[in-house]
């Protein structure tokens, strides 16, 4: 098994520069041609870091803990693939815990810190996660960095172009000629709800549209909470002709009620959908939506906790590439005259 002695004499440089470098130390100051000869050279004899010993010497279990509302999820798939790839990129491994839905006594938050498995968290905020549980997070002293949430207390957070994914989806049914327009959106109290909200309001208003008060719902990201929603509004007397859902899970919900209450889809009611995954080109018909940079948010949402790791840098960033696109399916058209 190769050495950092054996890449040092490899690169033609010293044990400590491959350490820092290897290790993505910010006392790393070394030429671009040096990096890249030390990666080489690391490559070349498939050198693996001895992690048991970097732990020691350091103290750190080269552990992070990654909290989602839950894993059978298909948004959360990418988030999770980008921040598993990350970690392995920088030495670490992601410990995946489910916060929600957990036996009685077995809440996964409060077991990863006491038990001291992991150098940091992840946290993907959901509806029902309990505030105690964040409370506890922020008072033990981890790292903590927000994923597509900014805590009151700034911890430090990664997020989403949630305001300009929302007006997309929005221009696109402004586009097909819709006026009359619904909203299903999150909680009230959710962060990422409330920059979609702005969202899709911006964009009414930039159209000169008003909004009914009577067409927006605040009822939450799930299945049957988007069911919900779309029985409200759709049982108005003159309802929408189209509606945006501010989560995909949400859009399954209100395409199964429009089922059942006999509404076509599109040709009664169109529905667009913030995120994009598998369970989207699936469902019948095909749900338009705004695909989101999740492997990107997972990306650097894992970088940010390395930070706070070794630095203790906390700072609120926002991906910004790839921006979000609208992927056109059946479940949008034009209304009808």
């Amino acid at each position: 098994m190769a050495t950092l002695s054996d890449v040092a004499a490899r690169a033609g440089v010293s044990v400590s520069a491959v350490s820092r470098v290897l290790s993505d130390a910010p006392s790393a100051r070394v030429s671009v041609e040096t990096r890249r000869r030390i990666h080489e050279a690391a490559r070349e004899l498939d050198y693996r870091p001895n992690f048991a010993a970097r732990a020691l010497k350091f103290a750190r279990t080269n552990v992070v803990g990654l909290v989602v509302p839950d894993l059978t999820n298909a948004i959360f798939t990418e988030l999770m693939r980008g921040v598993e790839e990350e970690a392995l990129k920088r030495g670490y491994m992601a410990l995946i815990a489910r916060a929600e839905g957990m036996p009685e006594g077995q809440e996964s938050i409060p077991r990863l810190i006491g038990e001291g498995r992991v150098d940091g968290v992840l946290v993907q905020v959901g509806d029902n996660m309990r505030q105690e549980d964040l409370t506890t997070l922020l008072e033990g002293g981890l790292p903590v960095v927000f994923i597509n949430s900014i805590h009151p207390e700034h911890a430090g957070s990664v997020t989403l172009e949630d305001e300009l994914g929302m007006r997309l989806a929005t221009q696109h049914l402004l586009d097909l000629g819709h006026r009359r327009i619904g909203f299903v959106n999150g909680l009230p109290t959710s962060d990422s709800a409330r920059r979609r909200g702005l969202g899709f309001a911006g964009a009414m208003a930039d159209a000169g549209l008003a909004v009914p008060s009577d067409f927006v719902t605040e009822l939450g990201y799930e299945p049957r909470q988007g069911r919900a929603a779309l029985n409200r509004i759709a049982s108005l007397p003159d309802p929408p002709t189209a509606v945006v859902v501010a989560n995909i899970n949400a859009a399954h919900g209100a395409l199964l009620e429009a089922r059942r209450l006999g509404l076509r889809v599109p040709e009664d009611l169109s529905i667009v959908a913030m995120h994009d995954a598998w369970t989207a080109e699936n469902a019948w018909p095909p749900l338009t939506t705004i695909k989101m940079p999740l492997y990107e948010l997972g990306r650097q949402a894992m970088s940010a906790i390395f930070d706070r790791i070794t630095s203790g840098a906390v700072a609120d960033h926002v991906v910004h590439d790839p921006r979000p696109e609208l992927i056109l399916r059946e479940s949008t058209a034009p209304p009808r005259r």
